[in-house]
């Protein structure tokens, strides 16, 4: 994964009321498995959170043809 690609989270986070499934932005690669992710309400523009994720807590999204 890198910077700009979308994410789907794969685990809830209660605390930052994050929930499994809530899509997002990778907003910086921090090293070879930790990532920020940057959350969005998507009705308002408003960022829901900044989180530093491990990659085990994502999922890559495809908006293309991906060759399997």
């Amino acid at each position: 994964m890198k910077t700009l690609d979308t994410v789907a989270l794969l685990r809830s986070i209660p605390e930052k009321k994050l929930v499994k499934g809530q899509v997002g932005t990778i907003v910086e690669k921090l090293d070879r498995d930790t990532y920020e992710v940057e959350f969005l309400d998507t009705k308002t523009g408003l960022t829901l959170g900044v989180e530093t994720l491990s990659g085990s807590d994502l999922f890559l999204l495809h908006f293309e043809v991906v060759n399997a």
